[in-house]
């Protein structure tokens, strides 16, 4: 039973260590990290049956275009720190009891519902799914959900066995994860039951998942003609980009660079766009797992979730005034991808799960005078080399 238990616990750090990966990315461990779970995401990438599991579905390098985006991007954050918050209190009152010779802890949570240790790390779980929404983190929420509740089950099991008469009692005034009114409402009480529960569960979570993902897609800030689609960043910027993008697109630097019949992804962002390493390697600066300020990033993306994205590369100490200048006046900067086994109804079939994306060039422009300041050739993959990376 000790081994079942410490094969289970095994399980579940292994879902945090995976759904915290956009800290750990961001972090001067990304290599090592990388090193051993990036085999594991190219590898269900190579099969249709399994590709979607690493692609995402809510925004995470743009800033969510609408409201209802906006809402569940910040309930990710509420959810981490609510679910982490009671995990942490639910843990210290259980050890300030076995350290006072109390015994079982059974006011506060504990009153109402027998397990709410594992009820914490379920909502913060959820949490970083919204965070870091990667298709296979939402499967091993699940899966860590299922875990959690084998758990209860055996632990319940063993304090009957232990004091039949009071835990007895103590389960009939209290539910296992909800409170007892509650959970006879909406859980069965047989384990048929409740595999049937769990079953509908994961259908709710995972084809709610790709509602969403197609809901992101349908509200994007974009422009397309025949064969270029445009992302503008930014919502802000998308009036910008309707504009004066025709007319980018027509600069000789521009033409001449795209094949024709060939579909691009371009990215309309500021030149100081904190999160471009995510579509390209566009220079060393935006590789942000060798940058000095992991720990104050990773506050802003739990506490400020739209702040890293709108304020940009130039409000971190390592950035200069120059980038800062660029951001705030008409200089924009354009990645240009080029997208291959597009599949669906135009423009949005550049974002299907299993079309390839291939960075080309970028171009600093004044989207004012049209005059280019840069133009540069980029490699074929990310700041992240072959890790795969949002593209919304």
């Amino acid at each position: 039973m000790k081994k079942s238990k410490a094969l289970f616990n095994s399980a579940i750090v292994l879902y945090f260590i995976i759904a915290l990966e956009f800290l750990i990315m961001i972090s001067p461990f990304a290599g090592f990290f990388y090193a051993v779970f990036n085999p594991l995401l190219i590898a269900v990438g190579e099969y249709r049956a399994t590709r979607w599991l690493s692609a995402f579905f809510l925004p995470h390098m743009v800033v969510p275009p609408d409201g209802f985006l906006k809402v569940i991007r910040v309930m990710g954050s509420v959810l981490l720190v609510a679910g982490m918050a009671a995990f942490l209190l639910c843990a210290l009152q259980v050890y300030a009891h076995k350290l006072l010779r109390k015994g079982a802890a059974l006011r506060g949570l504990y009153a109402v519902i027998r397990h709410p240790q594992y009820l914490g790390l379920g909502v913060a779980g959820l949490g970083l799914a919204i965070l870091w929404p990667r298709f296979l983190v939402a499967v091993l929420w699940l899966v860590m959900i299922l875990l959690y509740y084998l758990l209860a089950t055996d632990e319940e099991r063993r304090m009957l066995r232990a004091y039949p008469e009071t835990y007895a009692a103590y389960m009939e005034k209290t539910g296992m994860f909800l409170p007892r009114r509650v959970e006879r409402r909406v859980l069965p009480g047989s384990a048929a039951g409740r595999g049937v529960a769990f079953v509908l569960i994961a259908v709710l979570v995972l084809g709610g998942a790709f509602a969403l993902r197609d809901y992101t897609v349908r509200h994007l800030a974009l422009w397309a003609d025949a064969n270029v689609v445009a992302l503008a960043v930014n919502p802000n910027d998308a009036g910008m980009m309707d504009y004066r993008l025709p007319e980018v697109l027509r600069l000789p630097e521009v033409r001449d660079r795209l094949a024709g019949g060939q579909q691009y992804l371009v990215y309309f962002l500021p030149a100081d766009y904190i999160m471009q390493g995510l579509i390209a390697d566009t220079g060393g600066e935006w590789r942000l797992y060798k940058q000095h300020h992991t720990l104050s990033m990773i506050t802003d993306w739990i506490l400020h979730p739209f702040g890293h994205l709108t304020e940009g590369h130039a409000m971190h100490p390592t950035a200069g005034p120059p980038a800062h200048a660029m951001a705030q006046g008409m200089e924009r900067r354009l990645v240009f991808v080029k997208v291959s086994g597009t599949t669906g109804q135009a423009p949005f079939g550049v974002f299907a799960i299993g079309a390839e994306r291939s960075p080309q060039f970028m171009l600093d422009v004044n989207v004012h005078t049209l005059s280019v300041l840069s133009l540069k050739d980029l490699p074929k993959q990310t700041a992240w080399a072959n890790v795969p990376t949002p593209v919304f």
